[in-house]
């Protein structure tokens, strides 16, 4: 979307408890609400008359509710403190965080707890905080890379260089190498969902794009994909360490 395919001049709605900004567009030719960063919006044709858009915003407004709560309980306002009790995904399981002192040694997770062990002498929250990361990332170099050989024999293709990457904006990459690069938070989801992720980034290395090609070679390996992408589109604000 370019800066002149918006009006600049846009409407913002009034709700009880939030406000939403309204967006036109030449390009669009159907509306989407989007809820992000605890910002409501709506994409509308320019057209579209503002009594349609009340409405829209009318029949969506649990859904949108939702969304928001969702969003101000994954605030890092309200974040982790990183002290022992915390719970952490992995897998899509929640493990309570135990912090212990001594001499620092690799965190491990052990009888269903993920222990850090800490030195005296450091920052508590910063120190377990990078030590989580540290685990995190090892975990999904070693998990993905269980995935996507299990799964590029499926999908019929063979892959060049697998990375765990940091990324800001998006769950994976397949370069014009052939190489596939993933977000290493992705593992803090169901493990269907890192199979999804895994899936897709597979089916790039067919077709390297989103045509209805590709989606129909992704539903060939993984059916329910759709129930998976709309897991990761609705709670994908809540993957953090």
């Amino acid at each position: 979307m370019t800066a002149q395919d918006v009006m600049q001049d846009c409407d913002v709605i009034k709700q009880a408890g939030y406000e939403v900004k309204v967006i036109r567009t030449a390009r669009r030719k159907s509306a989407t609400i989007k809820v992000e960063e605890g910002v409501v919006a709506v994409v509308v044709p320019k057209a579209l008359p503002i009594e349609k858009i009340h409405q829209l915003v009318a029949a969506k407004h649990q859904w949108i509710l939702e969304k928001l709560a969702i969003h101000a309980d994954a605030r890092p306002s309200r974040g982790k403190e990183y002290v022992s009790g915390e719970a952490f995904p992995y897998l899509g399981r929640n493990y309570r965080l135990k912090v212990v002192q001594g001499n620092v040694t690799a965190t491990k997770l052990v009888n269903g707890k993920i222990t850090v062990t800490a030195p005296e002498y450091a920052s508590q929250a910063q120190f377990v905080r990078r030590s989580l990361t540290h685990w995190y990332k090892r975990n999904a170099d070693k998990k993905i890379r269980e995935k996507v050989e299990r799964y590029q024999s499926i999908v019929g293709v063979e892959t060049g260089v697998v990375r765990i990457k940091d990324f800001k904006s998006r769950w994976g990459s397949c370069t014009p190498y052939g190489d596939l690069e993933f977000n290493w938070l992705i593992v803090l989801a169901p493990n269907r969902i890192v199979d999804y992720v895994v899936v897709h980034e597979l089916c790039h290395l067919l077709h390297h794009d989103h045509s209805p090609q590709f989606w129909c070679e992704v539903e060939r390996v993984m059916p329910d994909y759709r129930e998976c992408k709309e897991w990761l589109r609705d709670n994908a604000q809540l993957l953090l360490v």
